[in-house]
């Protein structure tokens, strides 16, 4: 007992390293984070929302619970970003616990153990544990979404499936792609229901799983009930534009065929997650022996951990005895989880597997706490290894929140203390990380409108700050609109800060 709470204590403390270590130099702060922290900013002066961030492809709006999560880490950091990026680490080291107490309910206290080293120190499950994103949470309240359904069918607890219900409706306010958890979750009541309860007639069993899908839905609607106003109110065009995406098929970037969309995803789970495989778009197995036996070795790894499970667990599964339940949790998880992916019909990206993402280190754990002991130690420790190597704070960091934030502040130190107007010429960014540090020293640049809602131009001030972070920025006539609304100007002043151009512009006189 000791020597199992020593390990997992070890286990955590790695993960709580791997984590929080120098989180503010390397944690991403970008658009998307400026413009969550300014949302959360205002909720923390009063200003409440119903909706979320927009996704990342596909154009529409998520719930507000992320806004709010963040918002007591924002105020306890004193408005410094790197606070909500600690509330996704906390969460990040939350998910290893739980990954371990899974395991060691389902497989043992080895294959928990086991499975929440792997997890600790995936430099792909660290890279999304460091930053401050919506999807980043996904992993914890799937895992917990699954944990408390398994409770619920065992105990048959009317609150425990309410509770799930609003727990799946908090990860569809974090990513859509939580519709698909909800399907693993329906799949799951049904089978077991159907399976275990031979002593009752058909139609009353699913009269019961009826009423089970209804009180899942209940939480399910609390849960999600934030969005569910603002789409109440504007006629539900959120929730169309979700369902359109994810279904919706067209030449999109994602693979036609379902059964290579399913090869695809099953081996990606356990290559980008487990084996630290690279990238699909960065590697051509062709080309490069290395990466091919890599490759291969990885699906091997993957058939093999979900084989090692049918097999030993192959009387749980005919004799359908207490332990199907812990089991069939485990399957349906694995099969439906993998197969939902073949009805999408846009690219796939890694963060997509968040609903999933514990489940390989789960299926690998057992197995090696399974098969002999020596092979399991050195497949273990090459594991280790491999994923060691690829820690995400082993380069020099990028300190983005300190760089933009100084760069603002060099923004506001050329204005004479004045109001200005503000652009961004940039590749693919958006100005709201300037713009937090802005509203942080109460220097709000003004916002040019419209020629129909500023007929007399009073929201143009004398001068423009730019910080051009394309290396071909011409300012002088840029057609983004805070240039051009800005109407003819020179430039009067002109920098290299950090890594970005500064220049300083004022309306155009003539000679």
């Amino acid at each position: 007992m000791l020597n199992k709470k020593f390990l997992l204590f070890g286990i955590l403390f790695i993960a709580a390293f791997l984590r929080l270590y120098r989180i503010s130099d390397y944690m991403t702060f970008l658009g998307d984070e400026g413009r969550d922290v300014l949302i959360t900013y205002e909720i923390l002066h009063g200003h409440l929302t119903l909706l979320g961030p927009t996704a990342s492809v596909g154009g529409f709006f998520l719930g507000p619970i992320y806004y709010y999560f963040m918002a007591p880490f924002l105020w306890l950091f004193k408005y410094d970003p790197v606070g909500p990026a600690v509330m996704v680490a906390l969460f990040g080291i939350a998910t290893v616990f739980l990954v371990y107490k899974v395991g060691n309910k389902f497989f043992g206290t080895i294959g928990g153990l086991i499975s929440a080293l792997l997890y600790s120190i995936s430099p792909l499950i660290i890279a999304y544990s460091r930053s401050s994103w919506n999807p980043n949470l996904m992993p914890f309240f799937s895992l917990l979404s699954l944990c408390v359904i398994y409770k619920a069918i065992s105990l048959n607890r009317v609150k425990l499936f309410v509770l799930c219900g609003f727990l799946l409706g908090i990860a569809m306010q974090l990513h859509y792609l939580a519709i698909f958890l909800g399907v693993v979750i329906a799949s799951y009541v049904f089978i077991i229901r159907i399976i275990l309860i031979k002593s009752e007639p058909l139609s009353k069993v699913l009269f019961r799983v009826a009423k089970e899908y209804i009180l899942i839905f209940s939480g399910f609607i609390v849960g999600w009930l934030p969005f569910l106003m603002f789409e109440f109110r504007h006629g539900f065009p959120n929730i169309r534009s979700i369902f359109n995406f994810i279904f919706s098929s067209g030449n999109t970037g994602g693979n036609e065929h379902f059964s290579d969309i399913l090869k695809d995803v099953f081996f990606r789970l356990f290559g980008r997650l487990i084996t630290k495989f690279p990238p699909p778009e960065q590697v051509n197995l062709n080309n490069d022996l290395h990466i091919g036996v890599w490759y291969h070795l990885t699906f091997v790894l993957g058939i093999l951990s979900v084989l090692i499970f049918l097999i030993k667990y192959k009387d749980t599964f005919k004799k359908l005895d207490n332990k199907f339940k812990e089991l069939s949790l485990i399957f349906v998880w694995l099969f439906v989880g993998i197969f939902m992916f073949g009805f999408y019909k846009k690219s796939i990206y890694d963060y997509y597997f968040g609903f999933m993402f514990p489940l390989p280190f789960l299926l690998v754990g057992f197995s090696l706490s399974r098969i002999n002991k020596f092979l399991g130690v050195l497949i273990l420790a090459v594991l280790v290894w491999i994923n060691l190597t690829g820690i995400p704070f082993g380069q020099e960091p990028n300190r983005q929140k300190e760089q933009v934030k100084k760069i603002s502040q060099f923004v506001l130190s050329k204005t004479g203390g004045k109001p200005f107007n503000f652009a961004l010429i940039t590749g693919g960014n958006s100005d709201h990380g300037y713009r937090y540090f802005f509203k942080l020293e109460g220097r709000d640049p003004t916002v040019i409108q419209s020629p129909q809602i500023d007929p007399e131009r009073k929201t143009v001030t004398s001068q423009l700050l730019v910080v051009c972070e394309d290396l071909n920025c011409r300012p002088l006539g840029d057609s983004l609109w805070e240039v051009a609304g800005f109407g003819r100007g020179e430039i009067i002043g002109k920098w290299d800060v950090s890594v970005v151009k500064v220049y300083k512009l004022k309306h155009y006189k003539g000679k």
